[in-house]
C-alpha cells in the first residue's frame, strides 16, 4: 500500500430483495483497518399493481435518502457515496421523468418473452455471446416482454437505467451503467465488455436507450444541489461506481485465493462459484447452467445461482399470513434436532420462484415423486437447509469441474453466514471446510471500492482482501462424516 494512503469516510448504499440499508464505513489502508457504523435499515419488497408486480422504487429512495441524510448528521466528513443492489431490473426514464415503478424480476410476464427470443437468438449463440445462465428474468428477456406488452412504455423511453444506477441518476442526474451489473443483463458481450448493439437490432431493441459504460472506481460526479441540501451534505461529496451488483461487491469482500477458493454468496439468492481471469463459454458450462458475470477489477464471476434463502424466508411469511409471528432463530433451532430423514428438494424448481405457499409447492414436488413431504414447520425448515446444502455443495462440484480450480475452502458470506445449519451442512454434504462471514461483504466490498477511489486504500483486489481478513475473523465448520 502506498505510504501516503489516508484514512476516511464513505457511505454505502445496500439494497437487497427484501430490505436495503445504509452504512458507513471507515477505512485506513495505511493502517490497514476498517469498521463499520450501521446508520439506517428498511424493508424493500414488490407491490402488486394492475399491471404486475413491481418495485415501489419511489419509497425505496425515500428510504435511502434519509439513511443517508442520517449518515451525515452522524459523520459530516463523508467524502462519497456508492450505491449497490440486486441485478437485471430498471427503470425507464423520458427526460427527467421515471416512467412508472420499475417491474419486479419475479412478475409473471418475463416467461412468454423467453420463447420469443430463442426463435430469433437460440439460447446457444446467446449463451456464446453473453456468457450468461438461463434465468427467464434475465433483462434480455424483461426488455421483450416489455415491448411485446403493448403499455407503449419501452418506446417512450430514451433511458434505461439499473436500479443502482437509477438511483445514481436520481442523486447526480447522471446516466451510465456500471459494468458488473450491466454484465447480468443479457446485452453485454461476455468477450468485449460492451454493449452487444447487434443483438440489440436483431431483437428489435432500441439501443439508444443504453447509457454510456463505467466501472467500479469511477466517478459519477457530485450530488444534484437540491439533494445535497436535502441530505445535509457538504460540497464536493460524489456519487461513486462501486461493484453495483451486490455479489460483486461481496466477492471483493471474500478474504480468499483465487486459485484454491469457492464462494457464496447467501442472501435471497445464493451465489456459488469462483473468481477467474477469463469467461468460460464452453458447451458443459452452459449446460450446467453456469453464468459468467463481470467483477471489480476485469474479474470474472463464474458461478451458479441457486433459489437461497427466500425459500425459508418466504415460507416464513407464508405462516405469518394470518397473523402469527414467527420466531426464526427458534425454528432454525427446532429444525436442527430433527433427527429423522428429511427429502432433499430441488432448491432451484421453477415453481419456487414466484410468491406464494412455498411449503405447499415443496409437498407437491415431493408427492409427485412419491416422497414423504416434510410434517411440520421444523421438517420443512430441515428439508429448505439440506437441500439448499445439497444446491452449494453440486454447484462447488461444477463450478471446480468446469473452471479448472481445485477447491480447498469455501467462503460463505452474506446473511447466511449467520445460519449455523446451513453452513455446516454444507461443509458436509461437500466435504470442504467452509468459512463463514463476513455477514455483511455486500456493503465491506462497496465500502472498499470507494475508499481506493477516494485515496483512503489502495492496491489490487487481495490488497483490499487482506484488510477484510485482517478486520473479520471468519467461523470454520469442518465437514463430518
Amino acid at each position: 500500500m502506498n505510504a501516503d494512503t489516508r484514512g476516511g469516510a464513505v457511505a454505502a448504499v445496500d439494497l437487497g430483495a427484501t430490505s436495503g440499508r445504509v452504512i458507513v464505513g471507515h477505512v485506513d489502508g495505511a493502517a490497514g483497518t476498517l469498521a463499520l457504523n450501521h446508520v439506517a435499515r428498511f424493508p424493500n419488497g414488490p407491490v402488486r399493481l394492475a399491471s404486475g408486480l413491481h418495485w415501489d422504487f419511489t419509497g425505496l429512495f425515500r428510504d435511502l435518502t434519509r439513511g443517508l441524510a442520517d449518515a451525515f448528521r452522524r459523520t459530516p466528513d463523508v467524502a462519497s457515496i456508492g450505491v449497490d443492489s440486486w441485478a437485471v431490473d430498471y427503470g425507464l426514464l423520458r427526460g427527467e421523468r421515471l416512467l412508472g415503478e420499475p417491474f419486479h424480476y419475479r412478475d409473471e410476464r418475463n416467461e412468454a418473452a423467453v420463447d420469443g427470443v430463442h426463435a430469433i437468438v437460440p439460447f446457444a449463440e446467446l449463451y456464446r455471446r453473453n456468457g450468461l445462465q438461463f434465468l427467464p428474468f434475465n433483462t434480455v428477456y424483461q426488455l421483450a416482454a416489455e415491448r411485446d406488452g403493448g403499455d407503449g412504455c419501452l418506446g417512450l423511453a430514451d433511458s434505461l437505467l439499473l436500479i443502482p444506477d437509477l438511483v445514481g441518476f436520481q442523486l447526480t442526474g447522471t446516466r451510465v451503467a456500471e459494468r458488473t451489473n450491466a454484465s447480468t443483463t443479457g446485452l453485454l458481450g461476455v468477450e468485449t465488455g460492451e454493449w452487444d448493439y447487434e443483438l440489440m437490432e436483431r431483437l428489435q431493441l432500441e439501443a439508444s436507450v443504453l447509457p454510456r459504460l463505467v466501472s467500479p472506481g469511477d466517478s459519477l460526479g457530485g450530488l444534484r444541489p437540491t439533494v445535497a441540501a436535502d441530505l445535509g451534505a457538504p460540497d464536493g461529496v460524489e456519487v461513486v461506481a462501486v461493484g453495483s451488483h451486490d455479489t460483486a461487491s461481496a466477492v471483493v469482500a471474500v478474504p480468499m485465493r483465487a486459485e484454491s477458493a469457492a464462494y457464496i454468496s447467501c442472501g435471497t439468492w445464493g451465489l456459488v462459484g469462483v473468481e477467474l481471469e477469463a469467461p468460460v463459454t464452453s458447451d458443459a458450462a452452459r449446460d450446467a447452467n453456469f453464468t459468467n458475470e463481470g467483477g471489480v477489477d476485469g474479474r470474472v464471476r463464474f458461478l451458479h445461482n441457486v433459489m437461497g434463502l427466500w425459500l425459508l424466508s418466504e415460507s416464513v411469511r407464508w405462516w405469518e399470513r394470518d397473523g402469527e409471528t414467527i420466531d426464526l432463530p427458534g425454528l432454525l433451532a427446532q429444525a436442527a434436532a430433527v433427527t429423522g430423514e428429511v427429502t432433499v428438494f430441488d432448491a432451484n424448481d421453477p415453481r419456487l420462484m414466484a410468491p406464494g405457499d412455498l411449503p405447499g409447492r415443496i409437498a407437491e414436488w415431493c408427492a409427485e415423486r412419491g416422497l414423504r413431504a416434510p410434517q411440520s414447520r421444523a421438517e420443512f425448515a430441515r428439508s429448505i437447509v439440506e437441500s439448499l446444502a445439497e444446491a452449494f455443495a453440486a454447484a462447488v462440484r461444477d463450478a471446480s469441474i468446469l473452471s479448472g480450480v481445485d477447491v480447498e475452502t469455501i467462503h460463505l458470506v452474506g446473511g447466511g453466514s449467520q445460519n449455523a445449519l446451513l453452513c455446516q451442512r454444507t461443509a458436509d454434504r461437500s466435504g470442504i471446510p467452509v468459512l463463514a462471514g463476513p455477514v455483511e461483504a455486500t456493503a465491506i466490498g462497496n465500502v472498499l471500492v470507494q475508499a481506493r477511489a477516494a485515496g483512503f486504500a489502495s492496491g489490487d483486489l487481495e490488497s483490499l482482501r487482506a484488510i477484510v481478513t485482517r478486520a473479520f475473523e471468519p467461523k470454520r465448520y469442518a465437514p463430518r462424516r
